[in-house]
């Protein structure tokens, strides 16, 4: 057979080879459609169609099991079929399957005339279905002339009324003009009436503003008699001032004496005490803080916590990529600041905490818990030359730890006189806390 089989015989016959495949054996299921005979059997057609046409056609052991339960469900048309004597009233669809699956002698013809069916019930089916399009479509236009003629009638009553509108919005127009006309009218009469007293007022502020030149001339001599009763009065209260303040510039000097003679030391730093020298029993060289213990001594970081005033310098990235690097950064943030939240309440001590700006896409708001900087490097500057800008801003002697286990980082802290710690003590002593 030379012409693909009509649609409708083709998915009759994928229809009944999924249904048969799903209740077969596995070792009897064709080696391609094996995978598919676990599907529902819908979705066994639908997604396996093309591989059964195709085993099908070339497995003609397979195409007569799926002929097999056919055989049974239509025995009749089956002999009919074989014997070549096909009833007038049989579905021309159910003819063309068992012809294809069963192959007798002339099943071409069996398909071909299901074909020519089909093709006669397509036609047979767009003329009706162009015969009822052309019913609706000349219902459609009587409705549209019924709705034009309404709507025709509905503009015309609308201009009538329009019209009316039209002609009584004229006589409000003209009363409108007749009532302006004479508010005009009124108005020029109200505008003299109202420049003749102005004129009026303008005489009467004239002279009210002479009687209020002459009052502030009365007003002017009344202050200066004023003035000149208080100097009067100041005057005399000036001598008790003085008389005062010697009393009390006497105190101070007998007061100066006594600190004097009992050599009273003062209150306040003396110039001396600013200048820097050796004292006995005080080291020539600065120590770096916590020298005595290793970088992994376990008590190293609460030891160096316990200085008075002392500086935490945490590398942020540092600390948290140790710790929970798998985190995104925002959260790796969050949980490192939150920490630090808590170990400066702790200790009271003060802590910088430092980001790599060049990790971030766009500037980012942070709210820092209370006793904690967060600091983040700006362009062209990394965290680790920000450290060092911090450690050296901070005057000699101050204890200042760098917690970093960069290192370069370290060596850096070291030479500025700064104690390095490792960045799992801190993680150490956040987990513990």
């Amino acid at each position: 057979m030379n012409r693909p089989l009509p649609e409708a015989v083709r998915q009759a016959v994928v229809e009944v080879a999924a249904e048969l495949i799903g209740g077969l054996p596995v070792d009897d299921v064709p080696a391609p459609l094996r995978r598919f005979a676990r599907f529902e059997r819908r979705k066994r057609a639908k997604l396996a169609g093309q591989h059964i046409a195709a085993a099908l056609e070339k497995d003609s052991g397979f195409r007569r099991r799926v002929a097999e339960p056919l055989r049974e469900k239509q025995g009749d048309l089956v002999e009919a079929v074989e014997g070549g004597h096909v009833p007038p009233a049989a579905d021309p669809v159910r003819v063309a399957v068992l012809a294809y699956l069963l192959r007798p002698t002339g099943w071409t013809r069996l398909v071909e005339a299901a074909r020519a069916e089909l093709e006669r019930s397509a036609t047979a089916s767009e003329e009706e279905a162009a015969e009822r399009r052309v019913a609706a479509l000349k219902e459609e236009l009587a409705a549209a002339r019924t709705a034009r003629a309404t709507e025709v009638e509905r503009l015309r009553a609308e201009l009538r009324d329009s019209k009316a509108e039209v002609s009584d919005l004229r006589r409000k127009l003209h009363e409108a003009r007749v009532r302006y006309r004479a508010a005009e009218e009124r108005a020029g009469a109200v505008e003299a009436e109202a420049e003749r007293t102005l004129a009026a007022a303008r005489e009467s502020t004239a002279a009210a503003e002479k009687e209020l030149r002459r009052l502030r001339a009365r007003a002017g001599q009344a202050e200066a008699a004023a003035e000149a009763a208080k100097r009067a009065a100041r005057e005399g209260r000036n001598v008790e001032d003085v008389r005062l303040r010697m009393l009390l510039d006497t105190l101070v000097d007998a007061a100066q004496g006594v600190r004097r003679e009992l050599a009273l030391p003062s209150t306040i730093e003396r110039p001396a005490d600013a200048v820097g020298a050796l004292e006995p029993d005080r080291l020539a060289h600065r120590a770096l803080p916590g020298r005595a213990l290793s970088d992994s001594d376990p008590q190293l970081l609460d030891r160096l916590l316990t200085l008075p005033r002392v500086h935490l310098i945490v590398d942020g990235y540092n600390v948290t990529k140790t710790g929970y690097g798998d985190l995104p950064l925002a959260d790796q943030r969050s949980r490192l600041l939150s920490g630090l939240g808590g170990l400066a309440a702790q200790t009271r001590a003060e802590v910088t905490c430092v980001f790599d700006g060049a990790e971030l896409d766009a500037p980012v708001a942070i709210a820092a818990p209370r006793g904690v900087r967060v600091l983040f490097s700006r362009p062209g500057q990394t965290a680790d030359e920000l450290i060092g800008d911090l450690v050296r801003a901070e005057p000699p002697g101050r204890a200042v730890v760098v917690v970093s286990s960069d290192r370069e980082v370290a060596d850096a802290a070291r030479r500025a006189s700064a104690r390095p710690c490792p960045s799992t003590l801190l993680l150490r002593r956040l987990g513990r806390s």
